[in-house]
């Protein structure tokens, strides 16, 4: 709140500097902005929508887009993007249920993991760096359920064109409709980006520090007293859940450069380039409960088993890591891009104590040093752009990756790409070591790599927009309910770490195609998936689907642009994967199939100036269809919900 706090203040100040044209406390003499209605005081160049560009840490540059489409409207949410594939539980800032495995991104290096808490965790390569004339802020708000409100706040300004910054928090707090179900996160981001006057030197840097609070209830108790639609139950409240106290927290602070330096003093077409990629991290993982048995349909039970304490539990997990990354990249105005490298990876997951069992013991931490070397080949040519780039460990550690892209831009209208991904990977650290009060949650193991091969294709045209994935898993780790018939009976819920020995073959193919009729357009998004394996582990709807209708037109003198229509969102019948709050993460259950719900939202968007206003009112037809729509086994998805919110850009 603190951090919150001292961002508005930045803001408040720099707003008010802003409206002073004086030359004194000009961030950028050389450009005023092209939406700037004051009278200049002496000729200025104007600065374009396309001085006011976004980088990411591969180079690749998009500008800032204030239009209002009905991507935005897709993208006008808790993660700040679109969550196709992405099935979201009842309150904003809890984790999402996963429709599409092919959004699960591939690195070989071993992660924290508690991957279910990551979704609004920022990762470095999720850091936009920018690249601005005047100084430029974008405010993002959105309501969320019963008290609290959603929050992105950006700002970013320039000294000279060749020193950017940027800072930026992004806030949520929500009650929830249900019992124990408050959510608390921040994210708080600030980039560095310069360079020389002839481009010889540049460097990136990025500090962020995120906080993800959740209360967590582990789900209803009684599926039969949501689904009755008994009009007690209208008020959520009254259900009862499995956890009444229990919360969970994972926070991470880090540290990352990215720099480079050309050996031959002028730019020319052969130039030799020295880089190095600094990146230090630390997470933190906390599950507490303060009382340890639940209530279910008037019984005593304990949710996740024998404990060692009988309250108070407080599971703490641990995690650092830096990584370093040297390269001498040669560069050829002909021929490409080759690039070697070296890096050095060192991770320490660990807890504060060693646990003797009977016939096991598990110890207190997990220490891992892992050296590598590779090439990168990256090449542009008239239609053609590839990368090529392949690293392997040198170290005992078996890790490789493998990483092809080719695009070939026929024409502007269509743009094909073609990627094909080898990668031999570790397991993350939470599949080999965990500790917890609880008795079942404590494992040591050590898990084969995961060998992973994907080939996808992606097309872009007029016609329609298309991708393919077809990916080969081998021993795929996983989460697996373990528990008895008899612990079933009595509610007891045991999650263990598992792997499967066999290989899954999956298929998908996601197409998008939009149909304009005058104002009136139909946008449709259809994702297909397939899996062969002899046993349910990785689990995915057949059919996903997306398809929106809505109008858009100018009103009042062009004043105002209006959008406004219904989507309809919809997913075949699957087991889906439950969560579990003591380790984070979802994991395979073979009981219960959720789905074959509809899901419309209703929306009207405005556009006014700079401002885009967004108001909604989600899954309204949840009172016609029957309590039968969940985001988990034991977990209801959102009931009717009215939303307001809206983005606002300034450029001075």
């Amino acid at each position: 709140m603190r951090m919150f706090c001292c961002i508005v203040l930045l803001f408040i100040t720099s707003f008010l500097f802003s409206q002073n044209k004086s030359k004194r406390l000009d961030f950028n003499t050389k450009y005023r902005s092209s939406l700037d209605t004051t009278k200049a005081r002496q000729p200025q160049k104007v600065a374009t929508l396309d001085l006011y560009r976004i980088i990411t840490l591969d180079r690749d540059t998009t500008y800032i887009d204030t239009s209002l489409t009905i991507k935005k409207e897709y993208s006008h949410n808790y993660l700040r993007r679109d969550t196709f594939g992405l099935l979201p539980f009842a309150n904003d800032g809890q984790t999402y249920n996963t429709l599409q495995y092919s959004l699960t991104a591939l690195d070989p290096y071993p992660e924290f993991g508690f991957k279910a808490k990551h979704f609004n965790f920022i990762e470095a390569n999720q850091i936009r760096y920018a690249s601005v004339a005047t100084p430029l802020t974008e405010l993002y708000f959105k309501s969320t359920q019963l008290k609290g409100q959603s929050v992105d706040s950006y700002i970013a300004v320039n000294t000279s064109p060749n020193l950017n910054f940027s800072l930026a928090y992004r806030g949520l707090r929500s009650d929830g409709k249900y019992i124990n179900q408050l959510a608390s996160t921040g994210n708080f981001r600030f980039t560095t980006s310069y360079s020389t006057k002839s481009k010889r030197y540049w460097f990136d840097f990025h500090f962020t520090q995120q906080d993800i609070l959740n209360k967590e209830n582990g789900g209803i108790t009684t599926i039969a007293d949501f689904e009755s639609e008994n009009i007690d139950y209208k008020n959520r409240q009254r259900l009862e859940v499995y956890l009444t106290d229990a919360k969970s927290f994972l926070k991470g602070k880090r540290f990352f450069i990215d720099h480079g330096f050309r050996i031959n003093s002028k730019q020319g077409a052969n130039n030799l380039y020295l880089k190095h990629q600094f990146n230090y991290e630390n997470k933190f993982f906390e599950f507490n409960q303060l009382t340890v048995s639940s209530n279910a349909n008037g019984q005593i039970i304990n949710r996740f088993g024998e404990s060692f304490r009988s309250t108070e539990i407080n599971d703490q997990t641990r995690y650092n890591k830096m990584y370093n990354k040297v390269g001498l990249q040669y560069e050829n105005t002909s021929l490409g891009k080759f690039q070697f490298f070296v890096d050095d990876f060192r991770s320490n997951y660990y807890y504060n104590q060693i646990l003797f069992f009977d016939n096991r013991t598990v110890p207190s931490s997990l220490s891992m040093t892992i050296n590598s070397a590779g090439g990168q080949y990256e090449y542009r040519k008239d239609k053609w752009n590839g990368r090529f780039l392949y690293t392997r460990s040198i170290t005992n550690q078996s890790l490789s990756n493998l990483d092809a892209t080719m695009q070939f831009d026929l024409d502007e209208d269509n743009q094909f790409v073609f990627q094909y991904q080898n990668t031999n990977k570790l397991p993350n650290n939470n599949y080999n070591l965990h500790q917890s009060s609880y008795l079942a949650y404590n494992w040591s193991n050590n898990f084969n790599n995961e060998k992973i091969n994907s080939l996808s294709v992606n097309a872009i045209t007029p016609w329609i927009n298309a991708s393919l994935q077809l990916s080969s898993i081998q021993d795929h780790l996983f989460f697996d309910d373990i528990s008895t018939a008899a612990q079933k009976l009595a509610q007891t819920q045991i999650v263990s770490p598992s792997q499967y020995a066999g290989t899954i073959k999956y298929l998908s193919l996601k197409m998008n195609k939009e149909f304009q009729f005058g104002k009136f357009a139909l946008d449709n998004t259809v994702l297909y998936q397939k899996v062969d394996q002899n046993q349910l582990v990785l689990n995915v709807p057949e059919v996903v689907t997306r398809n929106s209708i809505y109008f858009t037109d100018f009103f009042f003198k062009k004043a105002l642009y209006l959008q406004t229509g219904i989507v309809f969102n919809y997913f075949t019948n699957y087991y889906a994967n439950d969560y579990n709050p003591v380790i984070g993460e979802f994991f395979v259950q073979r009981d219960k199939q959720i789905g074959n719900f509809p899901n419309l939202d209703f929306f009207v968007n405005a556009k006014i100036q700079r401002t885009r206003i967004f108001f909604k009112v989600e899954h309204f037809n949840s009172s016609l269809t029957g309590n039968t729509f969940y985001s988990a086994p034991n977990n209801p998805y959102r009931d009717m919900t009215i939303r307001f919110g809206l983005t606002w850009n300034f450029f001075e």
